[in-house]
C-alpha cells in the first residue's frame, strides 16, 4: 500500500533493499558481531537497539573502504559507463563474460553483477545507519550525527543511481514490503539527515585527519544533493537551491578548506587543506588496474586493464600525441617521465629494492600516460612479447578495426593520479570529497543562477592554479569539461554527465542503441528485488 511520509516519519525508518541487505556482498573490512544488535530471542526478530553503537559505526565506516576503494560496483558504474574509462578485452585478459564491455557500451543487463552489488551495498549502509538512529539505540549526539550522515549518503547513492529507494520501519516485521521513496520524498529525507549531521558533527577543519566526515563533509554532500535536486524532481534548477549551494561552499571555505597548488601532491598520503574526506583504503586499484604488467617493479607490475578515450584526453591542453615535460600540457594532464627519481629525493617515497639508485616506481607517470614508457633507469620498456611499450590513442583489433575485443597489450591511454612510489601504492589514503569539487559546484550554482561573471572568475581561479589558459566567459560546456579535467577517476563523471544532459551522448565504442536513450540515466532495479518487494517498479527501458 502506498504511503505519504513526512520527514518526522522518515527519521523512524530504515532503508533495506533486500531481506538480507545487511549481508554485504563486496570485499570489505566490515566485521560486526551478531551480538551488536539486541534481539528478544532466536525466534523473534524484533529490533531492540545497538548494544555498542560506537564499535558498530566503526564497522560501518570500515565497510565504506570496500564500497569506494574497489574498482567494481559504484566506481565501475560511475566511471566505466562514461567517456572517461573503458576496459577492452586484450586476448583473454579482462573478458569477464563481457561485464566490463557492457558498462562502457551502456548495454548492461538487469542482472549485471555490479548493478546488484551497488544496490546491496548502499541499501545495507542505510539499514545499519538507521539502526543507530533508532530511539532504541542509546548513542551520543555525535554518533547519531555520524549515522545521519551515513544514512543520507546511502540513500543518495541509491536515489542517484536507481531513482527509487526502499524504506523499512526499524521495528517492523522483516516480511513486510518496504515502502519506496522517489523524487521529492527521497530528497527530503536526505536533506533532513544532512541537516542533522551538520548540526551534530564536529568542526575540526583541514589537516585533522578527515577519515570521518566533519561538518564540512556533510555540507559538501548537501551541496552535491541540492545541485542535482532538479534531476531527481524532473524540474529546472531552483534559484534557492543554487543559493544554498553557494552558502554551503562558503561555509566549507570559512573552515579553512581551500584550493591548493601542486595537483598531484593532493593525492599523496599527506594531510592538506584540499581534502575534505578521505578513506583509509589502499589506492592500489587506482594505480595498477591501468598500468601494463611491465610498467613498474612495485607490487609485481600492473594489471593492464583500465584506459580512457582519446576524446577525453583531448579535453586537456597539450600535444595530443605526446605527454612529456615541455610538450605544453597543463598540470592536470600529468606527464610520462623519461626515468625515475634518485633515491632520497622525495620525502616519504619508497626505497630502492633492485639497487639501481632510483626510487622504486618513480618512473611511472601521473595523469594520462601515452606513448613510450620507461623503466626507473631510463630504459625504454617493452611489452611481454618484446614490442615497445607504447600506450596508444586507439582501441583496435588485429585487423585495425576499432573494437573492445581483440586488443593487444598497448592500446589505450592509461590513467593514474596516485603514485606507486609511495608504499607501493597501497597507502590507505583515497580521497572522496575534495574542496576543488566544492569550488566548481559553487561556480556551477552561480552559473545556473545567471551570474556568469562570478562563475567565470571561479573557474579561472582554478585553471590558473592548474597551469591552464583562462577562459573568456564560461559556458555550460566549459563547466562540465572543467569538472572532467579536475575530477577524473574520482567517481563523479556519470553524475556530472547526467546533470548536464550528456550521459546519452555518443562516444567511441558506445553502442549505437544507447545513444540518445535517456532510460540509461538510471540503472535497472535488480530483478530479484522486484520479486521481493512489489512496491518497487522497474525503471523505464528495462
Amino acid at each position: 500500500m502506498k504511503q505519504k511520509m513526512t520527514v518526522n516519519n522518515f527519521k523512524r525508518l530504515l532503508a533495506l533493499g533486500v531481506l538480507s541487505g545487511v549481508l554485504l556482498t563486496s570485499c570489505t573490512d566490515l566485521e560486526i558481531e551478531a551480538t551488536d544488535s539486541i534481539f528478544l530471542d532466536a525466534n523473534d526478530s524484533t529490533f531492540q537497539g545497538i548494544e555498542d553503537p560506537s564499535s558498530f559505526l566503526d564497522g560501518v565506516y570500515n565497510s565504506l573502504n570496500g564500497f569506494i576503494g574497489d574498482q567494481t560496483n559504484l566506481f565501475a558504474l560511475s566511471e566505466v559507463t562514461t567517456d572517461a574509462a573503458l576496459i577492452p578485452t586484450r586476448g583473454a585478459d579482462w573478458g569477464d563474460n563481457g561485464q566490463w564491455r557492457q558498462l562502457h557500451e551502456q548495454t548492461w543487463p538487469t542482472d549485471h553483477n555490479f548493478i546488484l552489488g551497488t544496490w546491496n551495498q548502499w541499501n545495507g549502509l542505510q539499514f545499519q545507519a538507521s539502526q543507530v538512529l533508532s530511539d532504541l539505540t542509546e548513542a551520543s549526539p555525535e554518533l547519531k550525527a555520524n549515522a545521519s550522515f551515513l544514512r543520507a549518503l546511502g540513500t543518495w547513492v541509491i536515489l542517484d543511481n536507481y531513482g527509487q529507494v526502499p524504506i523499512r520501519e526499524v521495528t517492523g516485521s522483516p516480511i513486510d514490503d518496504p515502502i519506496v521513496l522517489r523524487g521529492a520524498e527521497a530528497v527530503d529525507l536526505i536533506v533532513a539527515d544532512l541537516t542533522d549531521a551538520i548540526n551534530g558533527l564536529p568542526l575540526a577543519g583541514p589537516g585533522s585527519g578527515n577519515t570521518r566526515p566533519e561538518k564540512a563533509g556533510a555540507r559538501y554532500l548537501l551541496a552535491k544533493v541540492l545541485l542535482n535536486k532538479h534531476v531527481y524532481l524532473g524540474t529546472q534548477p531552483d534559484p534557492a537551491d543554487m543559493a544554498q549551494v553557494v552558502t554551503l561552499v562558503d561555509a566549507i571555505n570559512a573552515e579553512g578548506y581551500d584550493l591548493v597548488g601542486g595537483y598531484f601532491d593532493i593525492f599523496r598520503p599527506d594531510l592538506d587543506n584540499e581534502t575534505i574526506w578521505f578513506l583509509q583504503t589502499g589506492v592500489g586499484n587506482r594505480i595498477y588496474n591501468g598500468l601494463h604488467y611491465n610498467s613498474t617493479i612495485t607490487s609485481g607490475g600492473g594489471w593492464n586493464g583500465f584506459s580512457t578515450l582519446a576524446e577525453y584526453y583531448d579535453l586537456f591542453e597539450g600535444d595530443p600525441n605526446i605527454n612529456v615535460a615541455g610538450s605544453g600540457q597543463e598540470e592536470r594532464r600529468g606527464m610520462v617521465p623519461l626515468q625515475g627519481l634518485p633515491v632520497g629525493s622525495v620525502a616519504g617515497a619508497n626505497g630502492d629494492d633492485n639497487g639501481d639508485g632510483f626510487i622504486d616506481g618513480s618512473s611511472v607517470g601521473r595523469g594520462f600516460l601515452i606513448g613510450q614508457q620507461y623503466a626507473d633507469d631510463g630504459t625504454a620498456l617493452s611489452d611481454r612479447v618484446g614490442n615497445p611499450l607504447t600506450f596508444k590513442r586507439e582501441f583496435q583489433d588485429a585487423q585495425g578495426n576499432t573494437s573492445l575485443i581483440g586488443n593487444d597489450e598497448t592500446t589505450g591511454i592509461r590513467v593514474t593520479k596516485y603514485s606507486p612510489m609511495f608504499d607501493g601504492g597501497f597507502t590507505n589514503h583515497e580521497i572522496y570529497f575534495r574542496y576543488s569539487d566544492a569550488h566548481l559546484m559553487k561556480a556551477e550554482a552561480l552559473f545556473r543562477a545567471g551570474d556568469t561573471g562570478s562563475a567565470t572568475a571561479l573557474v579561472n581561479e582554478l585553471r590558473v592554479l592548474r597551469e591552464a589558459t583562462p577562459i573568456g566567459s564560461v559556458t555550460a560546456q566549459d563547466i562540465i569539461d572543467e569538472r572532467g579535467r579536475e575530477l577524473y577517476a574520482e567517481l563523479w563523471r556519470r553524475n556530472d554527465l547526467i546533470r548536464f544532459g550528456q550521459y546519452t551522448n555518443d562516444w567511441t565504442l558506445k553502442s549505437p542503441s544507447a545513444v540518445g536513450d535517456t532510460s540509461r540515466n538510471l540503472f535497472p532495479i535488480p530483478a530479484s528485488q522486484l520479486l521481493l518487494n512489489p512496491n518497487l517498479t522497474q525503471n523505464p527501458g528495462y
